[in-house]
Protein backbone atom coordinates (compact mmCIF):
# COMPACT_ATOMS: atom_id res chain seq x y z
CA UNK A 1 0.00 0.00 0.00
CA UNK A 2 1.56 3.28 -1.08
CA UNK A 3 1.60 6.34 1.12
CA UNK A 4 -0.58 9.35 0.21
CA UNK A 5 1.38 11.93 -1.77
CA UNK A 6 3.84 9.37 -3.18
CA UNK A 7 5.15 9.52 -6.73
CA UNK A 8 2.60 6.97 -7.94
CA UNK A 9 -0.19 8.87 -6.19
CA UNK A 10 0.74 11.98 -8.21
CA UNK A 11 0.28 10.31 -11.61
CA UNK A 12 -2.04 13.09 -12.78
CA UNK A 13 0.72 15.64 -12.30
CA UNK A 14 3.32 13.55 -14.13
CA UNK A 15 0.96 12.91 -17.06
CA UNK A 16 0.18 16.63 -17.31
CA UNK A 17 3.88 17.55 -17.29
CA UNK A 18 4.65 14.97 -19.99
CA UNK A 19 1.81 16.17 -22.24
CA UNK A 20 2.78 19.83 -21.80
CA UNK A 21 6.45 19.08 -22.59
CA UNK A 22 5.62 17.07 -25.72
CA UNK A 23 3.17 19.67 -27.06
CA UNK A 24 5.63 22.51 -26.40
CA UNK A 25 8.41 20.68 -28.26
CA UNK A 26 6.12 19.89 -31.18
CA UNK A 27 5.25 23.57 -31.60
CA UNK A 28 9.00 24.26 -31.77
CA UNK A 29 10.67 27.69 -31.96
CA UNK A 30 8.63 30.43 -33.66
CA UNK A 31 9.79 33.90 -34.68
CA UNK A 32 7.54 36.95 -34.87
CA UNK A 33 9.12 39.85 -36.81
CA UNK A 34 8.40 43.33 -35.44
CA UNK A 35 9.97 45.91 -37.74
CA UNK A 36 13.76 45.63 -37.44
CA UNK A 37 13.38 43.43 -34.36
CA UNK A 38 11.89 40.03 -33.74
CA UNK A 39 10.42 38.08 -30.85
CA UNK A 40 11.64 34.51 -30.48
CA UNK A 41 9.02 32.21 -28.96
CA UNK A 42 10.60 29.19 -27.28
CA UNK A 43 9.07 25.87 -26.16
CA UNK A 44 9.60 27.03 -22.57
CA UNK A 45 7.14 29.85 -23.23
CA UNK A 46 4.49 27.47 -24.59
CA UNK A 47 5.00 25.17 -21.63
CA UNK A 48 4.42 28.09 -19.29
CA UNK A 49 1.19 29.14 -21.02
CA UNK A 50 -0.13 25.57 -21.18
CA UNK A 51 0.68 25.08 -17.49
CA UNK A 52 -1.31 28.20 -16.64
CA UNK A 53 -4.30 26.84 -18.56
CA UNK A 54 -4.31 23.57 -16.59
CA UNK A 55 -3.90 25.33 -13.25
CA UNK A 56 -7.21 24.96 -11.35
CA UNK A 57 -6.62 28.31 -9.63
CA UNK A 58 -6.69 29.98 -13.07
CA UNK A 59 -9.10 27.77 -15.04
CA UNK A 60 -11.68 26.12 -12.79
CA UNK A 61 -12.51 23.42 -15.34
CA UNK A 62 -8.94 22.11 -14.98
CA UNK A 63 -9.74 20.99 -11.42
CA UNK A 64 -11.44 17.91 -12.88
CA UNK A 65 -7.97 16.54 -13.64
CA UNK A 66 -5.43 18.61 -11.69
CA UNK A 67 -6.52 18.84 -8.08
CA UNK A 68 -5.23 21.05 -5.26
CA UNK A 69 -2.98 18.24 -4.02
CA UNK A 70 -1.17 18.16 -7.40
CA UNK A 71 -0.77 21.94 -7.35
CA UNK A 72 0.70 21.78 -3.85
CA UNK A 73 3.06 18.96 -4.84
CA UNK A 74 4.23 20.78 -7.99
CA UNK A 75 5.69 23.81 -6.17
CA UNK A 76 8.71 22.10 -4.52
CA UNK A 77 9.30 20.06 -7.69
CA UNK A 78 10.26 23.25 -9.54
CA UNK A 79 13.50 23.39 -7.56
CA UNK A 80 14.28 19.76 -8.38
CA UNK A 81 13.48 20.22 -12.07
CA UNK A 82 15.76 23.25 -12.41
CA UNK A 83 18.76 21.51 -10.77
CA UNK A 84 20.08 19.86 -13.97
CA UNK A 85 20.01 23.24 -15.68
CA UNK A 86 21.89 24.88 -12.81
CA UNK A 87 24.40 22.00 -12.79
CA UNK A 88 25.10 22.67 -16.47
CA UNK A 89 26.49 26.08 -15.49
CA UNK A 90 29.30 24.37 -13.61
CA UNK A 91 30.38 22.58 -16.78
CA UNK A 92 30.34 25.77 -18.89
CA UNK A 93 31.71 28.36 -16.48
CA UNK A 94 35.00 26.47 -16.05
CA UNK A 95 35.97 26.23 -19.76
CA UNK A 96 34.83 29.83 -20.28
CA UNK A 97 36.76 31.19 -17.29
CA UNK A 98 38.99 33.39 -19.46
CA UNK A 99 35.94 35.05 -21.01
CA UNK A 100 34.56 35.71 -17.54
CA UNK A 101 37.83 37.39 -16.55
CA UNK A 102 37.70 39.51 -19.71
CA UNK A 103 34.23 40.69 -18.73
CA UNK A 104 36.02 42.45 -15.88
CA UNK A 105 34.11 44.62 -13.42
CA UNK A 106 30.93 44.46 -15.52
CA UNK A 107 29.89 41.25 -13.76
CA UNK A 108 30.59 42.68 -10.32
CA UNK A 109 28.98 46.05 -10.98
CA UNK A 110 25.84 44.56 -12.49
CA UNK A 111 24.20 44.57 -9.08
CA UNK A 112 23.86 48.34 -9.37
CA UNK A 113 21.36 47.69 -12.13
CA UNK A 114 19.12 45.79 -9.73
CA UNK A 115 18.74 49.00 -7.72
CA UNK A 116 16.69 50.31 -10.64
CA UNK A 117 13.69 48.61 -9.02
CA UNK A 118 13.89 51.31 -6.36
CA UNK A 119 14.26 54.17 -8.85
CA UNK A 120 11.41 53.11 -11.15
CA UNK A 121 9.05 50.96 -9.08
CA UNK A 122 8.94 52.90 -5.81
CA UNK A 123 7.46 56.14 -7.26
CA UNK A 124 4.83 54.10 -9.13
CA UNK A 125 3.95 52.11 -6.02
CA UNK A 126 3.57 55.21 -3.84
CA UNK A 127 1.96 57.78 -6.13
CA UNK A 128 0.36 55.75 -8.93
CA UNK A 129 -0.89 52.67 -7.06
CA UNK A 130 -1.23 54.39 -3.65
CA UNK A 131 0.49 51.57 -1.76
CA UNK A 132 1.56 52.02 1.84
CA UNK A 133 4.28 49.99 3.56
CA UNK A 134 3.62 47.20 1.06
CA UNK A 135 5.69 49.34 -1.31
CA UNK A 136 8.82 48.70 0.76
CA UNK A 137 8.70 44.93 0.29
CA UNK A 138 7.51 45.20 -3.30
CA UNK A 139 10.14 47.60 -4.65
CA UNK A 140 13.42 47.13 -2.79
CA UNK A 141 14.41 44.19 -5.05
CA UNK A 142 13.25 41.81 -7.78
CA UNK A 143 11.71 39.73 -4.97
CA UNK A 144 13.45 36.40 -5.36
CA UNK A 145 14.13 33.87 -2.62
CA UNK A 146 17.02 35.74 -0.87
CA UNK A 147 15.02 38.99 -0.90
CA UNK A 148 11.98 37.17 0.45
CA UNK A 149 14.10 35.84 3.31
CA UNK A 150 15.30 39.36 4.17
CA UNK A 151 11.76 40.72 4.47
CA UNK A 152 10.51 37.72 6.45
CA UNK A 153 13.42 38.04 8.89
CA UNK A 154 13.13 41.82 9.24
CA UNK A 155 9.35 42.37 9.25
CA UNK A 156 7.62 38.98 9.19
CA UNK A 157 5.63 37.40 6.38
CA UNK A 158 2.26 38.68 7.68
CA UNK A 159 3.44 42.30 7.78
CA UNK A 160 2.56 44.84 5.04
CA UNK A 161 6.15 44.55 3.81
CA UNK A 162 5.76 40.78 3.69
CA UNK A 163 2.57 41.13 1.65
CA UNK A 164 4.36 43.42 -0.81
CA UNK A 165 7.32 41.11 -1.39
CA UNK A 166 5.09 38.03 -1.68
CA UNK A 167 2.88 39.65 -4.33
CA UNK A 168 5.89 40.54 -6.47
CA UNK A 169 7.39 37.09 -5.88
CA UNK A 170 4.22 35.36 -7.09
CA UNK A 171 3.84 37.68 -10.11
CA UNK A 172 7.50 37.14 -10.98
CA UNK A 173 7.07 33.39 -10.74
CA UNK A 174 3.97 33.43 -12.96
CA UNK A 175 5.00 35.96 -15.59
CA UNK A 176 8.76 36.46 -15.19
CA UNK A 177 9.62 33.57 -17.50
CA UNK A 178 7.26 34.87 -20.17
CA UNK A 179 8.59 38.42 -19.99
CA UNK A 180 12.25 37.40 -19.96
CA UNK A 181 11.83 35.07 -22.92
CA UNK A 182 10.15 37.73 -25.07
CA UNK A 183 12.27 40.65 -23.89
CA UNK A 184 15.59 38.84 -24.38
CA UNK A 185 14.86 37.88 -27.98
CA UNK A 186 13.51 41.35 -28.74
CA UNK A 187 16.58 43.15 -27.36
CA UNK A 188 18.92 40.72 -29.11
CA UNK A 189 17.27 41.30 -32.48
CA UNK A 190 17.66 45.09 -32.16
CA UNK A 191 21.46 44.74 -32.32
CA UNK A 192 22.05 47.46 -29.70
CA UNK A 193 23.78 45.28 -27.11
CA UNK A 194 26.44 42.61 -27.49
CA UNK A 195 25.59 38.97 -26.75
CA UNK A 196 27.87 39.10 -23.71
CA UNK A 197 26.07 42.11 -22.23
CA UNK A 198 22.63 40.56 -22.69
CA UNK A 199 23.84 37.25 -21.27
CA UNK A 200 25.03 39.00 -18.10
CA UNK A 201 21.65 40.73 -17.88
CA UNK A 202 19.97 37.31 -17.60
CA UNK A 203 21.26 36.75 -14.08
CA UNK A 204 18.70 38.37 -11.80
CA UNK A 205 18.69 35.58 -9.23
CA UNK A 206 15.92 33.41 -10.68
CA UNK A 207 16.56 29.99 -12.19
CA UNK A 208 13.43 29.97 -14.37
CA UNK A 209 13.98 33.51 -15.66
CA UNK A 210 17.62 32.66 -16.30
CA UNK A 211 16.63 29.60 -18.30
CA UNK A 212 14.15 31.59 -20.40
CA UNK A 213 16.56 34.46 -21.03
CA UNK A 214 19.66 32.42 -21.86
CA UNK A 215 17.59 30.02 -23.95
CA UNK A 216 16.25 32.89 -26.06
CA UNK A 217 19.72 34.37 -26.53
CA UNK A 218 21.20 30.99 -27.47
CA UNK A 219 18.51 30.71 -30.13
CA UNK A 220 19.44 34.13 -31.51
CA UNK A 221 23.18 33.34 -31.59
CA UNK A 222 23.50 29.58 -32.24
CA UNK A 223 27.31 29.66 -32.25
CA UNK A 224 27.60 31.28 -28.82
CA UNK A 225 25.58 28.94 -26.62
CA UNK A 226 28.48 28.15 -24.27
CA UNK A 227 29.46 31.81 -23.85
CA UNK A 228 25.88 32.89 -23.22
CA UNK A 229 25.25 30.15 -20.68
CA UNK A 230 28.58 30.75 -18.93
CA UNK A 231 28.11 34.50 -18.57
CA UNK A 232 24.46 34.14 -17.61
CA UNK A 233 25.28 31.49 -15.01
CA UNK A 234 28.15 33.50 -13.52
CA UNK A 235 25.95 36.59 -13.45
CA UNK A 236 23.19 34.72 -11.67
CA UNK A 237 25.64 33.27 -9.15
CA UNK A 238 27.06 36.71 -8.37
CA UNK A 239 23.57 38.11 -8.01
CA UNK A 240 22.88 35.51 -5.33
CA UNK A 241 26.24 36.20 -3.66
CA UNK A 242 26.31 40.01 -3.79
CA UNK A 243 22.62 40.76 -4.26
CA UNK A 244 21.75 39.65 -0.74
CA UNK A 245 24.12 42.20 0.79
CA UNK A 246 23.20 44.99 -1.63
CA UNK A 247 19.51 44.43 -0.91
CA UNK A 248 20.05 44.26 2.86
CA UNK A 249 22.54 47.09 3.37
CA UNK A 250 21.77 49.44 0.45
CA UNK A 251 18.39 48.91 -1.22
CA UNK A 252 16.24 48.29 1.86
CA UNK A 253 17.60 51.25 3.89
CA UNK A 254 17.18 53.51 0.84
CA UNK A 255 13.55 52.41 0.36
CA UNK A 256 12.85 52.90 4.06
CA UNK A 257 14.32 56.43 3.86
CA UNK A 258 12.32 57.25 0.73
CA UNK A 259 9.13 55.99 2.36
CA UNK A 260 9.69 58.23 5.39
CA UNK A 261 10.11 61.19 3.04
CA UNK A 262 7.07 60.25 0.92
CA UNK A 263 4.77 59.41 3.86
CA UNK A 264 6.17 61.26 6.91
CA UNK A 265 2.90 61.03 8.85
CA UNK A 266 2.67 57.25 8.54
CA UNK A 267 6.35 56.81 9.43
CA UNK A 268 5.84 58.84 12.63
CA UNK A 269 2.77 56.81 13.57
CA UNK A 270 4.65 53.57 13.02
CA UNK A 271 7.44 54.71 15.37
CA UNK A 272 4.91 55.61 18.09
CA UNK A 273 3.20 52.20 17.83
CA UNK A 274 6.53 50.43 18.11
Amino acid sequence: MRAPGSVLDMWRLHVAVLVVAVVAQLIDVREIPIGPAAILLLPLLYAFLLSVLINPHVVRAASKFIRKREVKAASPMIVIAIMPFIAKFGTTIGPSFEELIEAGPALLLQEIGNLATVAFAFPLAIWAFKLHREAIGATFSVAREPNLAIIVDRYGLKSPEGTGVMVVYVVGTLFGTLIFSVLASLMASLGIFTPEALAMACGVGSGSMLAACSGALSGMWPGMEDTVVALAGASNLLTYATGLYVSLFVALPVVEWLYKKARPGEASAARKES
